[in-house]
């Protein structure tokens, strides 16, 4: 005999074999709902320290002259609501956020959005391939120099990445110009093209990928031609930090039994490295990675004002030193975003290669 109402066992055990079926889904939740709260306290932060940057922003927008006239400085701050309390002007900040508008820059005239649209994938272009060049060789010379411990092929390869991580930056940038377009007259000149070379329609605002996309060989040709000094100087760096990474994650994976088991097993040295050994060691190279992608993402400022590169480096420099406030929390914003977005791809990827991951 029914009695006319339906049991809630049988609604809790699909629940409970929906919630069994999909661990990564409910990781990938977790992980985006922190990113939003993250992304909140960014903008948060972001705001607050543009807005106790020393200086007059007033006179910075309109000039000294125009900043001595009481109406017309009345008016500005009246216009950009510098009147109102500071929880008003970030609430309006977040209103114009939301909307995609972060106002219009003081440098350039123009707004933001524009300018961010044209840095960040130029600066984005020659981090992807920096970490690209970096990984590969890293990997290759962690591995060698972990299977040769003690060696001379071990020897080499720390001595080489400890003066990698040693020799400043825009010291190996200037250096590269030097000899390699100053004196060799083998790499191009400054910026992302050559002047007789017409910028490419816009696509993915990579001039590499959108030459092929445009089919313009030439184009492309003169653009890798122009991004392989930057991208040289950053991976050089790059490769020193994570080759001794990669070199300490693989000794600790070689001395586990696992791979020991797999020795004994008779399988190939090359099986044994990429099944069991760079396998075991992918959890924290790819937190390393992570970092390393993040600082080439925001952290190339002299690279790209020694190669005259417009990206989000210059823009920043550009912006700080005119007091740009829009531009500033612009780039501040993009930083945040990137750094989110990558901690956000890692725990994904971590997930995915590690079961116990998403199951915590």
């Amino acid at each position: 005999m029914t009695t006319g109402t339906t049991s809630p066992a049988p609604a809790r055990a699909g629940a409970r074999r929906y919630r069994a079926r999909s661990p990564l889904a409910r990781y990938l939740v977790r992980r985006a709902g922190t990113s939003v709260l993250l992304l909140v306290g960014v903008t948060i932060v972001t705001f607050t320290l543009t807005n106790l940057v020393p200086g007059d922003p007033v006179s910075a927008a309109l000039g000294e002259g125009a900043a001595q006239n009481p109406e017309t400085r009345e008016a500005f701050i009246r216009s950009r609501g510098l009147d109102q309390p500071f929880v008003v002007q970030y609430l309006l900040y977040m209103g114009n956020l939301l909307r995609g508008d972060l106002g219009t820059s003081l440098v350039t005239g123009r707004a933001v959005t524009t300018d961010l649209a044209t840095a960040v994938p130029a600066t984005v272009e020659i981090a992807i391939a920096a970490i690209v060049v970096s990984l590969a060789v890293s990997i290759v010379l962690g591995t060698l120099a972990a299977y040769r411990r003690g060696l001379v092929t071990d020897q080499v390869v720390r001595v080489v990445t400890l003066v990698g991580l040693s020799v400043p930056t825009f010291w190996l940038a200037l250096v590269s110009f030097y000899i390699f377009f100053l004196q060799l007259r083998i790499a191009p000149g400054s910026g992302r093209i050559s002047p007789s070379i017409t910028p490419p329609p816009r696509v993915t605002g990579f001039y590499t990928i959108d030459y092929l996309l445009n089919g313009d060989g030439v184009g492309f040709l003169d653009a890798a031609a122009h991004l392989a000094l930057p991208v040289l100087v950053l991976s050089l760096v790059t490769i020193g930090l994570l080759t001794r990474f990669i070199r300490t994650s693989v000794l600790e994976v070689l001395a586990s039994d696992y791979v020991r088991a797999a020795r004994a097993k008779g399988l190939s040295g090359a099986r044994v490295v990429l099944d069991y050994v760079l396998r075991g060691a992918s959890l924290p190279i790819l937190t390393v990675v992570g970092v390393a992608f993040g600082a080439l993402l925001s952290g190339t400022v002299l690279v790209e004002s020694v190669f005259s590169w417009p990206g989000l480096g210059t823009y920043a420099y550009n912006s700080a030193s005119n007091l740009d406030l829009p531009g500033i929390m612009g780039v501040g914003l993009v930083v945040g975003v990137i750094y989110l977005v990558i901690n956000f791809v890692v725990d994904l990827l971590y997930g995915v290669l590690d079961p116990r991951v998403r199951l915590a």
